[in-house]
């Protein structure tokens, strides 16, 4: 009878919301885009481009070669952050909207250069990199599954928050090096957030792929 008992009461309980496949597709697609992006085109600058020195919006502005290459890569990388906060169904609705900001910002700051309107860039560019680093712990639940634990979502955000700090000392000049690693800063805390999202995608589909072999 307890047994019984035991199996309707799970049969009766909701199905947990599960991330879909295709998830890993797009939140593989931020760091193709980000990283992708900053390395081909800073490869086709030559030996004159610094990447620890120059920041990866220098790349997207008209006195590079083939700017057009980062442009498509940030907005590649936005549009990744868009579906994935659409695939990630199990996290905290407050999270997802959070990473959706994060991502229309990066969209924001491909379809506006540097060098061509630097106070909306520059605001958007501020926009993106906060948001990006706050929705790990936003998007965090109690008792969530692996990537989804408050322990984990709130470590991910500490670490992203201190290397936003060490882009912003370096873009400011306050730094012991006064900025001369602007760029490597700037492409720790980038290359960092557009990771994320997959390690969160991958973590649970294997905590989903783990409940169904116990259940």
């Amino acid at each position: 009878m307890l047994a019984d008992h035991t199996r309707s009461t799970r049969a009766s309980r909701p199905a947990p919301a599960r991330v879909p496949g295709w998830a890993v597709g797009t939140a593989a697609l931020t760091p193709l885009g980000m990283i992708g992006g900053w390395t081909l085109a800073a490869a086709l600058q030559g030996p004159g481009f610094d990447q620890v020195r120059d920041t990866i919006s220098a790349l997207a502005t008209q006195s590079m070669q083939a700017p057009e290459v980062m442009t498509v890569g940030l907005a590649l990388t936005g549009l990744g952050h868009l579906a994935t906060a659409a695939a990630l169904r199990p996290a905290r609705a407050r999270g997802r909207v959070v990473l959706a900001v994060g991502g229309l910002a990066t969209v924001v700051v491909s379809a506006l250069p540097v060098d061509s309107a630097p106070r909306a860039h520059g605001v958007a560019a501020a926009v993106g990199f906060g948001a990006l680093s706050l929705w790990p712990a936003l998007a965090a639940r109690r008792g969530g599954p692996g990537p989804l634990r408050p322990a984990v979502g709130i470590a991910a955000s500490g670490a992203l928050l201190a290397l936003l700090t060490w882009f912003v000392v370096e873009l400011q000049g306050v730094g012991p090096d006064g900025g001369a690693a602007t760029g490597l800063a700037e492409r720790a805390v980038a290359g960092a957030q557009s990771v994320w999202p997959l390690v969160v995608v991958l973590g649970l589909l294997r905590a989903a792929r783990a409940r169904d072999r116990t259940s």
